[in-house]
């Protein structure tokens, strides 16, 4: 049987609680399927893009991020820069208000930076190159820093998780390691917790009290965040084929990361779009913990670059057509404003098990991945057969992303719910330079989940932040150089993932995050 009849034949069962009439459904009611179900609320805990996207319907950021990467006053009026850079005041625009009717005020904004500051690690830095955080009335925020911090709009901006949204100080003020259980923030949709059903349905509304920036075109998170739709429901379904299925027959109107075999039949659906959102594509990722052995020790890491290959990952999670993924990805995108060729020099050459065999040959490695997220699946079971090959006794146990998610936090040895090895993936424009790229950290305990500790990945990222021009990409070579060396990860490749929504959605916005303003419906 064919794919396509195949669909049509086992679609409707699964799909039959999905079922409504279409004059019942609302046109300004969006049903949406994510890539997995929302599994925390707090976007300052974790970095999972399903959480930041969440987030960015619920809560609002000083300054957004165009298309062409520039920073934009959001929530910002606008900001004054005095005393040869040191002292920064940014004065929040009038009348914005959280979702519970309070006014936001610049208390709230620095509880929010604070807390931000203590997770992110671009936000880390700020945080120390920062004498002074402060309140001066009720719409301005001063930073007083030690020097001249040029990337701090950039910091404030950034799209990659945590990102720097504001919320109420009473929020705010929580540790940044503990959750927040409360989703109350100014941005365009409120959340409805009454209606969140874990592993089915997570909804929004449209918050009337929401302000706009004034003026401007909406572009990638800057500009003016417009909500034209009343309601946007997410909705969690079984598998790939009754995505497509649902999306095939009307039942859901976006499917947010289609797998690359149902992107092709999507493709020559007429009442379907298929577009790549995220131009920068993503990069994949072997992250290897480095608090346990084996991968505690850096020769056991370097082993392994030379028995991956970057083709098997990519032909795993974007199919076959080469337009649709890259090989020979080093620790900077192709493109990237400080991406070299440097790592031609240690992904070029022929693969080579020997290496891993001799590392890992009958040693036990526990291998994180979820059931539920198919580009994270694809790339993990790449990885386990590698393993396998390699000789490695593979305890591998595939659960729910929300428990992988949980696990991969757990610094215990793998025997007390750790673990060694997981695969994940980031957007490109994520990975740009060493002030966001945040699998480049290696600064122990603080860094992402792996933890890999290298002062002179450190210290180089330091130098970086004063350096210009070409000083700054040689220093950016050298950053590469060393992370080859000390391997905080291994390059997978890079994919263009495609999303794909029915033709009468329309203003869906490029730039890497799912955002919801500025799209209609009908």
């Amino acid at each position: 049987m064919h794919r396509r009849h195949l669909l049509a034949a086992t679609a409707s069962p699964l799909l039959a609680p999905l079922a409504r009439p279409a004059i019942a459904q609302p046109s300004r009611t969006l049903r949406f399927v994510p890539i997995a179900d929302l599994s925390v609320l707090d976007p300052v805990v974790t970095t999972t893009y399903i959480t930041r996207n969440h987030a960015y319907l619920v809560w609002d950021t000083l300054y957004g991020l165009d298309q062409q990467f520039r920073p934009q006053p959001q929530m910002a009026e606008g900001h004054v820069v005095e005393d040869d850079g040191r002292r920064v005041t940014i004065t929040l625009r009038e009348g914005l208000r959280f979702h519970d009717g309070e006014r936001v005020t610049a208390a709230d904004c620095v509880a929010s930076l604070r807390r931000w500051g203590g997770r992110d690690a671009l936000g880390q830095t700020l945080m120390a190159r920062t004498d002074a955080l402060e309140a001066a009335g009720d719409r301005n925020v001063v930073f007083r820093l030690k020097s001249p911090f040029p990337a701090l709009f950039q910091a404030l901006a950034k799209t990659s998780p945590p990102v720097a949204f504001m919320m109420p100080v009473r929020l705010a003020a929580n540790d940044p390691a503990t959750p927040i259980r409360e989703a109350i923030g100014s941005g365009p949709f409120r959340f409805i917790a009454a209606e969140r059903v874990a592993g089915v349905r997570t909804v929004y509304e449209r918050f009337a009290g929401y302000l706009p920036r004034p003026g401007g075109e909406a572009s990638g998170t800057a500009g003016p965040k417009i909500a034209h739709l009343d309601r946007v429901e997410w909705v969690v379904l079984p598998d790939a084929a009754t995505a497509a299925a649902a999306l095939q027959r009307g039942e859901v109107d976006w499917w947010e990361f289609p797998t690359p075999d149902l992107a092709g039949l999507l493709r020559r659906a007429r009442d379907i779009v298929v577009e790549n959102p995220d131009p920068t594509g993503f990069i994949g990722v072997l992250r290897m913990n480095h608090l346990h052995p084996p991968f505690d020790d850096p020769a056991v890491r370097r082993a392994m670059l030379p028995a991956v290959d970057q083709a098997d990952f990519m032909a795993a999670v974007a199919g076959t057509d080469p337009d649709m993924s890259r090989v020979g990805v080093g620790f900077f995108p192709p493109g990237a404003p400080m991406a070299s060729d440097l790592h031609a020099r240690f992904l070029g050459t022929a693969r080579d098990l020997a290496p891993a065999r001799a590392a890992l040959g009958g040693r036990r490695v526990s291998m994180i991945g979820p059931t539920d997220y198919p580009n994270v699946r694809a790339l993990t079971e790449v990885a386990v057969d590698l393993l396998r090959r390699a000789g490695a006794v593979v305890d591998y146990a595939p659960s729910d992303w929300a428990t992988v998610v949980q696990r991969r936090a757990n610094r215990a040895a793998p025997d007390q719910g750790g673990w060694n090895l997981l695969a994940t993936f980031f957007s490109g424009q994520d990975f740009f330079d060493p002030a966001v790229h945040l699998m480049l950290r290696s600064n122990g305990l603080a860094a992402w989940p792996g933890w890999p500790t290298s002062p002179a990945i450190e210290a180089l990222r330091e130098e970086w932040f004063t350096a210009e021009g070409n000083a700054a990409r040689q220093l950016a070579e050298r950053i590469e150089q060393q992370a080859f060396t000390d391997l905080p990860y291994i390059p997978l490749g890079q994919f263009f993932q495609p999303t794909a929504y029915r033709r009468e959605v329309s203003g869906v916005l490029k730039g890497g995050a799912t955002v919801f303003w500025n799209v209609r419906k009908g």
